[in-house]
């Protein structure tokens, strides 16, 4: 059979040129193109590690009343911004300002007791003093009325008048000296003793203070710069001292919980730079850093940690929990507690000879450093 243009038998077709040049050139670049992309892979292999096990966190305060009492206004609303000191509620001050102002009586009452044990020590030295004089002039009399009976001058009667009058004359004497100790035990030993350093002055003072801060905190303010979360406290509402009335989301200091593979941590240090990805923003990428890595698995830090000691024991790749700092977190759009999250860290490793060396070098410095913090 042959080919009716060329007259030549079929099986005789010559190849065209283009055709054997361009199978050639397949045959060439074919086998590079899969050393380049086989060589780069080996080089920048284990250099990157991520997982889509991450989640955004942030700092929450579960805020709760402090004192007990019934709630009469409410100033924030869900989901709403506040910052650091804004009024969130506040509770019935009515009580606690009875309390305030017992508490200011009662030191009132202190002051004027104390000022009356320093009178009544006034007092009770001037009584010490008379009681000493009528203490010396008994006991010249008694001794007088003892001569004069012994010379038969006077009657016994006489001498036992003087003798009661002198035994009289120590009781009174006793007396004062004991009054005169008990205003010093009201003044602390010492009448010049400041008030403020007096103990019954130092309790009353105490629960002035305890009163007053009762009061202060029937009014609730935000302790951090955040967001209110869900809440449904309405005015009329009671709350019990510790109740929680209300979450409250920090706005700043947000960080990246990324659960790694064990076998993905083997060059992850602290410090490192990550690009993070979150799913409600697949166009917008934020920067961030290693901060630490948990000293445990999660498994650690459960209820019933793994028994692993048995018979029937399958090995399972553990997750080790790695907290990443945010670097952008006031860019826009705004990361939000809870978003799922893709992190992908640069551990810095190359597999070329030149990476290699730096890693030898680099990684008794990474010893050092660590063994300091």
């Amino acid at each position: 059979m042959t080919d009716k243009q060329y007259g030549v038998p079929a099986t005789e077709v010559p190849v065209p040129r283009k055709r054997r040049r361009r199978n050639t050139l397949l045959w060439i670049l074919g086998p590079a193109l899969v050393l380049i992309v086989g060589g780069w892979m080996y080089l920048t292999s284990g250099r990157f590690v991520s997982t889509d096990n991450a989640y955004v966190q942030a700092d929450r305060a579960t805020i709760a009343a402090q004192i007990g009492g019934r709630v009469v206004e409410v100033d924030v609303r869900e989901n709403q911004a506040v910052k650091k000191g804004d009024v969130l509620f506040r509770i019935d001050p009515e009580p606690l300002q009875i309390a305030v102002a017992r508490a200011e009586a009662q030191m009132d009452g202190i002051r004027s007791l104390l000022d009356a044990a320093r009178a009544g020590y006034r007092s009770a030295q001037a009584n010490v003093r008379s009681a000493d004089e009528a203490l010396s002039v008994n006991e010249a009399q008694y001794k007088r009325m003892q001569d004069l009976r012994r010379k038969g001058l006077v009657a016994q009667k006489d001498v036992d008048d003087a003798a009661n009058n002198l035994a009289t004359a120590r009781g009174n004497r006793d007396a004062d000296v004991a009054a005169v100790s008990k205003a010093q035990s009201l003044l602390g030993g010492l009448p010049q003793t400041p008030d403020e350093e007096l103990s019954g002055y130092k309790f009353a003072r105490a629960q002035l203070e305890a009163a007053q801060l009762d009061l202060d905190h029937a009014t609730v303010r935000a302790p951090i710069d955040g967001t209110i979360g869900k809440q449904n406290l309405q005015p009329g509402d009671f709350l019990a001292p510790g109740q929680a009335a209300m979450p409250l989301v920090a706005t700043r200091g947000l960080w990246i919980d990324a659960n790694f593979k064990e076998t993905d941590l083997t060059h992850v240090r602290p410090g490192q730079p990550v690009d993070i990805a979150v799913d409600s923003y697949p166009d917008h990428h934020w920067k961030g850093h290693v901060a630490s890595i948990s000293p445990a698995s999660g498994a650690e830090f459960s209820v019933l940690p793994a028994q692993n000691a048995t018979g029937n024991w399958v090995k399972i790749v553990q997750r080790i929990s790695v907290r990443i700092a945010v670097d952008d977190e006031d860019s826009v759009p705004v990361l939000r507690a809870g978003m799922s999250a893709v992190v992908k860290i640069d551990t810095g490793k190359q597999n070329s000879l030149l990476g290699r060396i730096q890693g030898a070098r680099a990684a008794p410095e990474t010893r050092v450093s660590e063994a300091t913090r």
